[in-house]
């Protein structure tokens, strides 16, 4: 189970956490300008492209909420895309914990189900991956 529950800091902050793969977000919503930054960056500059873009405003675009927030994130681990995917889950669980009435549009969306696939674990007597095995010896 989740253990870090989104909290509501200063009446008007709101800190929750996402998470995917090895990748952890921790994300702070406030109401603001609509800027987004993640480790000290820009967002556009810390997932540059379109596709990507395109990916991160998916929850405010849905919700209607852009610019209407300040969010602060911070995250670690993982690889870029498991680092995404981390981001929105934590903006959408903080979205959906400062406007409750938004909860069923981020739900029916899938923003707010932990994706739980992760990494699956090598087995001894396996060559280099989980389940890649040695080559037999030719008879």
């Amino acid at each position: 189970m989740d253990n870090a529950k989104p909290r509501v800091k200063n009446g008007n902050t709101t800190e929750t956490v996402g998470r995917r793969k090895e990748a952890v977000a921790r994300v702070r919503l406030s109401p603001g300008n609509g800027q987004t930054t993640i480790n000290g960056k820009l967002i556009t500059e810390y997932f540059p492209g379109p596709i990507l873009q395109k990916l991160y405003n998916k929850p405010s675009e849905i919700t209607k909420t852009a610019g209407k927030y300040m969010i602060s994130v911070k995250v670690a681990g993982g690889g870029q895309v498991s680092q995404l995917g981390a981001v929105i889950h934590g903006i959408s669980r903080a979205i959906a914990k400062t406007e409750p009435d938004l909860r069923t549009t981020l739900k029916r969306e899938g923003f707010l189900t932990r994706d739980a696939r992760a990494k699956e674990r090598r087995k001894y007597g396996m060559a280099q991956k989980a389940r890649a095995k040695k080559q037999s010896p030719k008879r």
